[in-house]
């Protein structure tokens, strides 16, 4: 489909509904399984016998690479889910690893391993950890500096700032905590069906909070469209609760109405039973997602009293050296919009490390 700009628009938009396999409705994939990969036991021994080969002499995570986990049987399948993320629907679960019968570090080394058959880790926060700790640390979304993954409220329709991203389930929350994910390209179709000059709206820029994280030169914010046509591809970045944050600000210009109008309509249809998938992560699973295509969520949750029962997740974000084509303003939040070096938050003095522990 070319691009064709719009009557009440500067920035190029699609010239109506977009189709393929990104565009998929959440009632048709709680019909199928095909989103869900189990590992075999075959898999899980090529899993085994990486983290046996790696796992010597306390050598850095951080040092170890795709061509350090050899495996044979699971490798290839790998391949064919990192194509179905960048080129297909864009989401998939990996359920099944045997978390009990492995070291903290040893779990971390299987899903680095993993990691790496997808992309490259970037940093996540100002503290350049290249592996995230999910879990709450008693933060609310009312901190302006507070990311929500260290709280437990609810997170809201997002996209992170990486090509992929991927968690881990190590426990669950005593209730809650569900995870909901969008096809972004479906976002638009529906906001396209209702109200073709609100979408357009959300193809101008932006401005979103980098909530405290200031790279060197910066400014506290950054700006881009919510959704951005580029080279036949939908690309989409969304945080409200950013977009707002930074009204605090005065010389951030205030939302018009329109504006608040079309993130309306985005919130309602990101809402719709139809567009939104939910799924509850076991201990095991890992869901990794293709930012550009898919916004995902989490639902509030109360968790357990206890320090050792927490809800925890670990995270990453990965750089595909086959990235999808990005236009320039990603740059402004992912550092570079060149494919298979961009994507993260590095900060002055941030050291790159992979903590074990949040």
């Amino acid at each position: 489909m070319s691009a064709v700009a719009a009557p009440s628009n500067s920035m190029p938009m699609p010239g109506g509904p977009i189709e393929g396999p990104s565009a998929w409705r959440a009632y048709a994939m709680r019909e199928s399984d095909e989103w869900i990969h189990v590992l075999t036991g075959d898999e899980i021994a090529d899993i085994d016998a990486a983290i046996e080969r790696v796992d010597i002499d306390d050598r850095p995570i951080a040092d170890m690479g795709r061509i350090d986990f050899y495996m044979p049987a699971l490798t290839p399948v790998l391949d064919g889910i990192r194509d179905e993320l960048l080129r297909g629907r864009g989401f998939v679960l990996i359920r099944g690893l045997p978390l009990e019968r492995y070291s903290q570090r040893q779990r971390a080394i299987a899903y680095w391993a993993i990691g790496m058959h997808f992309g490259r880790a970037v940093s996540q926060n100002a503290m350049g950890h290249l592996l995230g700790h999910v879990i709450d640390l008693g933060r609310t979304n009312d901190d302006f500096t507070a990311r929500t993954y260290q709280t437990r409220d609810r997170q809201f329709f997002h996209a992170d700032s990486c090509d992929i991203v991927g968690l881990l389930c190590l426990r669950k929350a005593k209730q809650g905590g569900l995870s909901a994910i969008i096809s972004s390209v479906t976002l638009y179709n529906e906001m396209w069906a209702r109200s073709p000059d609100l979408v357009a709206e959300l193809f101008e820029p932006q401005y979103f909070d980098r909530r405290g994280e200031v790279p060197p030169g910066q400014q506290p914010w950054y700006r881009m469209p919510i959704f951005n046509w580029y080279e036949g591809n939908l690309s989409t970045h969304y945080v409200r609760r950013y977009i707002e944050s930074i009204r605090r600000l005065d010389e951030v210009p205030a939302l018009t109405p329109h504006q608040i109008t079309a993130f309306d309509l985005l919130d309602e249809v990101a809402e719709d039973p139809e567009v939104q998938l939910r799924m509850d992560f076991e201990p095991g699973d890992m869901q990794f997602l293709h930012n550009p295509q898919i916004l995902h969520d989490r639902t509030a949750f109360e968790d357990w009293n206890t320090t050792d029962r927490r809800r925890h997740l670990l995270r990453l974000w990965l750089c595909a050296a086959d990235g999808r084509p990005l236009p320039p303003c990603y740059a402004g939040r992912w550092g570079s919009h060149a494919i298979g070096k961009r994507g993260g938050i590095v900060v002055e003095s941030a050291a790159m490390h992979v903590p074990l522990e949040p």
